[in-house]
């Protein structure tokens, strides 16, 4: 039960980090649209994009994938052919 305890603690507080950074960021940005400063926000912005395109570019996607074996995929050819949506689970006779 004591490690269910800090899962949960643990998310509340990476929860609780998020909506400070999110809160601190409009706050800066409402500030900078106050006081004109749009040449800053623009190279706020192109940093911004330019870190999220690396972290992406970087991010490690294999774990994440699900080997998919040849003998659980489905042929549907023929349903490509005659126009039905699937022979997946229709009746054979």
């Amino acid at each position: 039960m004591k490690h269910t305890k800090s899962i949960a603690s643990e998310r509340r507080r990476r929860r609780l980090i998020t909506l400070v950074w999110t809160t601190l960021l409009a706050a800066i940005t409402i500030f900078l649209i106050y006081k004109e400063m749009t040449a800053v926000l623009y190279i706020l912005a192109t940093l911004g994009v330019t870190a999220l395109l690396l972290i992406v570019a970087f991010s490690d996607l294999r774990p994440g994938e699900k080997s998919l074996d040849d003998s659980n995929r489905v042929n549907d050819s023929a349903a490509l052919g005659s126009g039905i949506t699937s022979t997946f689970g229709a009746k054979r006779s």
